[in-house]
């Protein structure tokens, strides 16, 4: 497909296929399908260098007819099928989403690495960390592309956070504080605004699976890779009421108080909860000190205080302090413009499957975040230290 530009250019448009298997939940409609994908096709597809055009063709995949139906019939009559193996094996897609609940993610990605698809993926990509493996060494083997869903690394907080470090804004960094969380209603007297299997331990459910997969990739391409951690889960609400208003035990840990520690000497502490109600600037917050200055990231702003404006507080406890803390703190201009954290991301994607271009945020990086979750099961419950071996 070709048409000519404004300015004369004639532009050929490269199709893309795409698989997205799961995406009736909230997530995979709205950050994946409607932000993302949908978002690139109403952008006039992704430029792909001079004359060249990117173009995502997604078919919606899922085991609910009534569920897929309706999510196409709201999005201009896109293609859909309950069986993924009959589209699997249709040559015009080349490339597999999966956004499924984590026990179902598995086997769908075998099908599709042997169908020769390229793959991306929700994490975390697999129960265990075997498995997870086992998934980078089949893409691997297979010559296929393939990467996993590590958004929180293009929020706008987070890229200024980044800005800081690499222009040596910190000195030397000390440590790092993460604060992650909301209250998540029971669903006795209104809705849950989580899926009841995330409460489950038996369905792959759990903060501690959830969290840390994301809190390893932070931690890797921010503050050094992970070396070893120490966890405490906890499941401080045992009785919630599931989507048809049934009560239930909770099963899994909803709530989870981590350290890790880097290979550049980096202490990082992470407190994960559901159970938590918020006092701070953001539903996440990243609180970075060093030795020159510190910041507070949040999901889009980001707030520093240098060496030079930092107070000096005594400890006086018998009189209202005559600080106000929170004015010591500049905000981070926003100098540029910040896409959708998942939009950026499948943009490097596909620019990986169609260009070649390098993608580092691989099927490996998703085992390691799996790997993490793991240790920290394990550390919460021997209640020691463990440490983190490389993955081979």
């Amino acid at each position: 497909m070709s048409g000519a530009t404004g300015k004369g250019i004639q532009m050929h448009t490269q199709p893309i296929g795409i698989i997205m298997n799961g995406v009736t939940g909230r997530m995979g409609t709205n950050q994946h399908l409607v932000r993302s994908i949908l978002a690139i096709r109403e952008q006039g597809g992704l430029r792909a260098g001079e004359g060249q055009v990117l173009l995502p063709e997604p078919v919606l995949v899922g085991r609910n007819e009534h569920k897929l139906h309706a999510l196409s019939a709201a999005h201009g009559h896109l293609p859909w099928s309950t069986s993924l193996d009959t589209v699997l094996s249709d040559p015009k897609y080349s490339v597999y989403f999966d956004a499924q609940t984590t026990l179902h993610r598995v086997e769908a990605v075998k099908k599709a690495i042997a169908q020769g698809k390229h793959v991306y993926c929700e994490k975390p990509t697999a129960t265990n960390a075997v498995a997870a493996l086992e998934l980078y060494h089949l893409a691997e083997q297979a010559g296929v592309k393939h990467g996993v869903v590590q958004d929180k690394l293009w929020l706008p907080g987070l890229l200024k956070l980044k800005y800081l470090i690499d222009t040596g804004f910190f000195g030397e960094i000390l440590s790092v504080r993460g604060e992650f969380g909301y209250w998540v209603f029971t669903g006795e007297d209104q809705p849950c605004q989580r899926p009841s299997w995330n409460y489950r331990a038996e369905e792959g459910g759990g903060i501690i699976v959830d969290m840390l997969c994301h809190w390893r990739y932070v931690i890797d391409n921010l503050f050094g890779n992970v070396t070893a951690v120490s966890c405490l889960g906890a499941t401080h609400v045992p009785r919630r009421w599931d989507e048809h208003s049934q009560p239930y035990d909770a099963t899994a840990d909803d709530a989870a108080y981590a350290t890790f520690t880097t290979d550049r000497g980096i202490i990082c502490h992470f407190n994960s909860s559901w159970c938590v109600r918020v006092r701070r600037d953001d539903l996440l917050t990243l609180q970075v000190d060093g030795t020159r200055g510190s910041a507070v990231a949040g999901l889009r702003q980001c707030y520093a205080q240098s060496y030079a404006a930092t107070p000096r507080p005594v400890w006086n406890p018998d009189v209202d302090s005559p600080i106000n803390f929170w004015d010591g703190w500049t905000q981070v201009p926003t100098n540029r413009p910040y896409d959708n954290a998942f939009k950026a991301q499948w943009e490097l994607f596909l620019r990986h499957v169609a260009l070649d271009e390098p993608f580092r945020w691989s099927l490996k990086e998703g085992a390691k975040g799996v790997q993490l979750a793991e240790c920290g099961l394990e550390s919460w419950h021997k209640r020691r230290w463990v440490d983190v071996p490389e993955l081979e």
